[in-house]
């Protein structure tokens, strides 16, 4: 039983090698993230015939050199939690922090949690690729929201009133139809200098160009707007091209959202919990992906519990001698996808609450509400019954497909 302890820092990692009741194998000591010196490092992990133990703290990308070639050697390493370790280590009175100390902790850390169970497959490359582009893809979507203001509040001084009037971005096709309509009618003098049967006749014609369908109510609705809208902008080269840049670059965002959930959509069904999941009510082609790819193998959580805190939308219980805390919070303390996630699965349950009758989570969120609970707090208890369901389905499925290879 040899516990070896990686402090990572940008560019170099602080080593420990230690064996149970403190017998130090190797005391801390420098490594580059290098192929040179992580060959060393390996040869001198080769000597030890016991069997050995590798863990780290998750730090971003830092780690991954790390861990990616001790892999490509065979050895497993185990990534805990920087917020687990930081209160491992803070038991003491002064609490001294320096690299060789983290790396001395961490190893005895590994020790302590020896058997902590670990689950390692072959499918856990496919997994990585997904986490890669669900956080990609929520980085995305931050900065589609950023041009979507921008563009919003041009409007408001180019054409008011059409920016919710015509379709934004869809998912499923990749296109938004709102920016390619004020591209090419980037102010309402680009409307209003037609008669409205002219104008409909050119928004029929542009419609069919661009693939969306049209509707005599919806241009008759965009001439009105127009006609009747007071623009704070001239109609001039430089609103042309602001309006049209912004567009572009909502576009160009757009299809690499499409584009990266084509790819996780493709990955996520060569997962065996894929057909699971996306039987589950509330998810979609959408969501399901982002989902399988934010949470991994749900054994890696001990308990739904642990799944449940991971995402934030826990309450942990305060209590000391007679009193006991019942108004407590959701810790909001986890991962932040996993929340926007449980807001778009119970949004989309609560849309469809006549096709989701019979489902247990449906029925959770509509009793909650007739309990007079807040929507927010009834949605978000309902999310906790929701992950409780995911862990026990999947985990099983895992585990079967596990069995039968």
């Amino acid at each position: 039983m040899i516990s070896v302890g990686i402090d990572v820092s940008k560019g170099k990692s602080t080593i420990c090698i230690l064996k149970p009741y403190g017998e130090i194998l190797m005391s801390p000591q420098d490594y580059t993230h290098t192929q040179s010196d992580m060959k060393k490092l390996v040869d001198k992990l080769s000597k030890y015939e016991e069997e050995l133990h590798i863990t780290m703290e998750a730090t971003g990308v830092y780690h991954l050199p790390v861990s990616q070639y001790l892999k490509s050697h065979g050895y497993t390493t185990y990534i805990i939690n920087p917020l687990e370790m930081k209160r491992y280590r803070c038991q003491g009175i002064r609490n001294p922090k320096t690299d060789k100390i983290d790396a001395l902790m961490i190893a005895q850390y590994g020790i302590d949690f020896w058997y902590r169970p670990c689950h390692e497959s072959s499918i856990e490359d496919i997994r990585t690729e997904l986490k890669l582009l669900g956080t990609q893809y929520c980085s995305f979507s931050k900065t589609r929201q950023d041009r979507c203001l921008a563009l919003c509040n041009l409007l408001d001084r180019t054409n008011p009133g059409i920016y919710n009037l015509l379709d934004g971005f869809n998912r499923y096709s990749g296109k938004d139809k709102l920016c390619d309509f004020v591209h090419d009618f980037y102010h309402r003098d680009c409307i209003v200098k037609y008669s409205k049967n002219k104008f409909i006749e050119r928004y029929q014609s542009w419609t069919k160009r661009k693939g969306y369908r049209f509707s005599d109510t919806e241009a008759g609705q965009l001439y009105q707007i127009a006609k009747e809208s007071i623009p704070t902008l001239e109609s001039t080269a430089s609103t042309k091209l602001v309006v049209q840049e912004i567009a572009n670059v909502l576009k160009e965002v757009n299809a690499s959202l499409y584009d990266i959930l084509s790819r996780m959509n493709e990955l996520a069904k060569m997962l065996p919990e894929y057909d699971t999941v996306m039987t589950m009510k509330g998810v979609g082609a959408s969501i399901g992906p982002r989902l399988i790819a934010e949470i991994g193998d749900p054994r890696r959580f001990h308990s739904a519990k642990a799944l449940i805190a991971y995402a934030g939308i826990d309450a942990p219980p305060f209590q000391s001698g007679k009193f006991t805390g019942t108004e407590r919070h959701m810790s909001k303390r986890g991962s932040r996808i996993m929340r926007k996630l449980g807001y778009e699965v119970m949004d989309s349950i609560n849309k469809h609450q006549s096709l989701y009758a019979d489902d247990p989570v449906c029925i959770y969120f509509l009793r909650k509400r007739a309990e007079g609970k807040h929507y927010g707090t009834a949605m978000f208890a309902a999310y906790n019954k929701f992950l409780r369901i995911y862990h026990s389905r999947v985990s099983s499925i895992l585990n079967e497909t596990e069995t039968a290879v």
